[in-house]
């Protein structure tokens, strides 16, 4: 098959109303978040609480100590 062939047979096996050109590429690797890393996005009065995220964690932490201590055992 010639290589002009080859370009429109693979442009009609999509349909039209697929708009493929608004999908980002998706780039991993060193300094990018991985697959596994999860995103929480605070509202802006919450997160001038906080320096970075190691101070948000350090308090999510905290709260879930305090949290799990305070409640009462299920009889």
């Amino acid at each position: 098959m010639k290589k002009a062939e080859i370009e429109s047979e693979m442009e009609d096996e999509l349909r039209p109303e697929y708009d493929l050109r608004g999908l980002r590429v998706r780039k991993v690797g060193p300094g990018r978040k991985g697959f596994g890393d999860l995103v929480v996005r605070l509202e802006p009065d919450v997160a001038e609480a906080f320096p970075d995220a190691a101070a948000v964690n350090e308090a999510l932490r905290f709260l879930i100590r305090i949290t799990k201590e305070n409640t009462p055992l299920p009889h």
